[in-house]
Order: C-alpha cells, then structure tokens, then sequence
C-alpha cells in the first residue's frame, strides 16, 4: 500500500449554529463554527489542527466523523463518502474512525466498569463477547499500560492520565485505522501529558494508525504531527509541513501564535509579542480577511476581500500579504 495514499480528504466543511437571544424580543443569529475547511491526511501519518479556543477545530473534528452532521461539504475516508453514509456503511466507517475525547472524567460513564465500557464496542461490531471480549478488553488495558485487575473497576477509581488511557483502549478496540484525538492531554498535568504523547505515538508506531490531534498547543503539535492546518475563526489560513509552518510562517496569525509559544531554551532570551485584541464573534465576523484588525501587515484590501487560497508544494494560506 503507498505510504502517500490519502486516507482522509475533507472537501468545503461547514458546520453553522442558530442561537436565539433576548428578550422579549429574541434575536437569532448564526453561528459560522466552521466555515469552508478542506484538508486531507495521507494514510499512517499524524496531522494536527490548531488554533485558539473557539477557532473551530473541534467542532471541524466532531463533523469529519459525523458525531454532529455537516451543513456542507463532502468528507470521504478511504475513498468512501462519510457524509451521506447511513446504517450498516456508517457503522462500517465507524468502526474504522475512532474518537479520543478532550476531558477524560466525562468520557466514561460513571455508573459502569472499565470492562463494559471496553467489551460493548466489540459486541456492537461482533468482534468479540463473552469470554473472549474480556481477554481482548484485557490485553488492551495491558497495552496502553494499566493492570489486568482495572477490568472490574469503576472510572472514579482512576487518575485523569489513567482514564485518557482508557480512553484511549475504548478507541482501540474496534481495531481503527484513523483517531481523532480532541485536546487529548489539555486536561491533565504537564508529566502525564507526556506520557499519554508517548504512548499515542508508540501506537502509531506499531499499529499503523493514522492520526488528525486536535490542540491549541503548539508544542504538542511540533512533537506529534508531521503536518499542521491552522485554524481562524471557522477556517484554515495556513496549513503544510510542521516544520515549515512554524519554522518560516507565511501567514502574520501562525507567526502570532508561534512566537507567543517560545521554544523552551534557556540560551533564547525572548520577549513575548504583545497579542493585540481578542478573537471576534464567529457570529458576527469582520469583513474581509477575519484577522484584518489583529494584523499588522492589514490594507484596504484586508478590510473588504477575504483572501483567496494560495497554494504552494508544500501547503498554502489564505492571506493578501503572505511573508515569505
């Protein structure tokens, strides 16, 4: 099988939400949480999606796999169209597309033990049950590093690190060949997260999977991905290899972002940007180019159009005066 063989090709994405405020006389608007994404994921390979909290990379995430139904757009994994999928092909795909969730202590139901939580997957895609789910449901707690004897207990009985690792089992499984890993160590302390990185990345290793890590952290993503889209309120503005993106940013809101997340060396003195203004509303969003009036480098031109894709070898963005 090519190791450059597209597993994962995400076309126009786009998922709005109606609120309704006020009283007595409610006013509704929409809220454009992801708004055009496109990206692809070769198979075997670790893609992240970053950007600041409320860009819309989870919910792009959640949509890829049909947890929330897009409102437009095409998703296609392994050749197969996800989003008109229905009954025994969607529970073909799903088995193949698996989930690791942000916050590992609502993840888990708290009413049953660790092996219903990792035995009903299996018997949901008959792969396996009774004597024989448990063995497998063992040997899963076993490979993501936790004793046999966690089969009979109950998700309160763990540390944060030890449910995402649970978690993490579930997603495993039903033997998948692409996860989705929502913000999977945000929650948990910084000597936790690492482990939990690395044991991702050992899977990765020696099971093939295929990975698309959701983070606001730019360190994670520098260590696990290979390539890395950014996100700005609902849309990609850069996306490429990890090392160029970050290494020589085209974009000014990934140069932003990379020089507010320092490399940790001591012989660097650095002094942090000054970030100027909050991210706006993804339900009223500026004219033109959404970052125009954070952007230094913003023109006419920035305020009224919104930039068109440029596409280079090794990636592209979205912006009217990409530094080179």
């Amino acid at each position: 099988m090519s190791a450059s063989e597209t597993l994962l090709d995400v076309h126009d994405l786009a998922k709005h939400f109606t609120l309704t405020k006020g009283f007595p006389r409610p006013v509704t608007t929409t809220v454009r949480a992801v708004d055009g994404v496109s990206f692809a994921v070769q198979r075997g390979e670790a893609f992240g999606l970053v950007g600041e909290s409320g860009c819309g990379k989870s919910t792009a995430a959640r949509a890829v796999l049909g947890l929330i139904p897009p409102d437009a757009g095409r998703v296609r994994f392994a050749g197969t169209d996800v989003t008109d999928a229905k009954g025994s092909t969607l529970q073909r795909l799903r088995r193949r597309m698996q989930i690791v969730f942000q916050d590992p202590y609502s993840s888990l139901n708290p009413r049953r033990t660790i092996g219903q939580a990792l035995t009903e997957p299996l018997g949901v895609h008959g792969l396996a049950r009774g004597r024989a789910a448990r063995e497998r449901a063992i040997a899963l707690l076993e490979e993501v590093g936790l004793p046999p004897s966690a089969y009979d207990r109950h998700p309160h009985e763990f540390s944060g690190g030890q449910r995402q690792r649970i978690g993490i089992a579930r997603a495993l499984s039903v033997e998948p060949e692409l996860i989705v890993a929502d913000e999977p160590v945000s929650a948990l302390d910084v000597s936790v997260q690492a482990q939990v990185l690395l044991l991702l990345k050992d899977l990765q290793a020696r099971r093939g999977l295929t990975f698309v890590l959701v983070s606001h952290d730019l360190g994670v993503i520098r260590w696990f991905c290979a390539r890395v889209a950014v996100m700005y309120l609902g849309r990609i503005v850069e996306d490429g290899p990890v090392s160029r993106v970050f290494g020589t940013p085209r974009h000014p809101y990934t140069r932003m972002l990379r020089d507010a997340s320092p490399i940790p060396d001591p012989g660097i003195r650095s002094q942090l940007p000054r970030i100027v203004g909050e991210i706006p509303s993804a339900a009223d969003p500026p004219a033109g180019c959404h970052f125009h009036p954070r952007c230094p480098r913003a023109s006419d031109i920035c305020r009224t159009v919104y930039p068109q894709w440029r596409a280079d070898g090794e990636g592209g963005v979205a912006c009217h005066h990409p530094e080179d």
